[in-house]
């Protein structure tokens, strides 16, 4: 079966079944330009729509075994109010069906965040074929690798010939990063296609918030419509089920030697960044 049929089972399928998830494949290219398709999961409300849409890069873990499971817990949340979602897996077919979270290795490279912005605009593209998706009211987001994705996706271009120039200008309407990391970006000055939102943990010790407060500070004394939260007390990955917990293995380049970072989910960060998330979409995407 090609991949075009995948796509249109899956479409017919999804058509009026509320919360309903589909794999697909979409076509996106490789860094030098070569075709290539990727596993995503659509998810759709009950309806004709046509609704709003919103891609959800994962994180460094990935959407394999050892998944952090945040992609599917905010789709289960947009779903549930109205927005059509769409999760790229960005590793598996790469090579890392388990992350990259504590892998060191040069490769890793191949699924950096810069190069993985053509993930997300395949994933626009792909949603503006879909009969049921509004393609002038798409967003993005992401969490921590995907959230640093979410941030270079939306950077504008610096000009007109520039590479995915038209994407850009003409791509996402709005973008929450989740703890990003911002360092890089913060040094250059950041200007956005459209608006970014950042919700990010004052604990977080994989990607510190104050390089996004910065980069937030410098955006807006410029007139770029970029906004922040910082959590009290909250750590990276607030938005997890899981325990707060540190794992020596995970590679940092915040960390000394490189190594070790703290994780774990944050019940009142959760909740606030639902209706943050919630309320910025609906601003932008409705």
């Amino acid at each position: 079966m090609n991949h075009g049929i995948v796509v249109l089972i899956g479409a017919a399928l999804l058509a009026g079944c509320a919360g309903a998830a589909s794999e697909l494949s979409i076509a996106t290219t490789s860094p030098t330009g070569a075709a290539e398709h990727i596993a995503s999961t659509l998810s759709k409300p009950e309806g004709p729509g046509p609704f709003p849409a919103v891609v959800i890069m994962h994180d460094c873990s990935g959407l394999g075994p050892r998944s952090s499971g945040a992609p599917d817990r905010w789709a289960k949340e947009l779903v549930e109010r109205g927005y059509v979602t769409l999760v790229p897996d960005s590793f598996t077919a790469r090579g890392f069906p388990n992350g990259v979270c504590t892998d060191p290795s040069p490769r890793r490279a191949d699924v950096s965040p810069l190069r993985r912005n053509r993930d997300a605009y395949a994933a626009l593209a792909h949603l503006r074929t879909l009969p049921f998706v509004d393609g002038r009211r798409v967003g993005l987001m992401g969490g921590s690798h995907g959230g640093s994705t979410t941030l270079t996706t939306m950077a504008a271009p610096d000009n007109d010939q520039s590479p995915q120039a038209r994407e850009r200008l003409a791509g996402f309407a709005a973008a929450v990063a989740l703890y990003p990391g911002c360092a890089g970006l913060a040094a250059r000055g950041y200007r956005p296609v459209a608006p970014v939102l950042i919700l990010i943990g004052e604990k977080d010790d994989w990607t510190p918030a104050e390089p996004c407060r910065v980069l937030t500070e410098a955006a807006q004394q410029a007139e770029h419509p970029v906004t922040i939260k910082i959590y009290p007390g909250a750590y990276h990955s607030f938005d997890s089920h899981n325990p707060v917990r540190y794992v020596a293995t995970r590679v940092n380049s915040n960390a000394p030697g490189g190594r070790g970072a703290t994780t774990g989910g944050d019940p009142a960060a959760w909740a606030d960044s639902i209706r943050q998330v919630v309320a910025f979409f609906d601003r932008y995407l409705k």
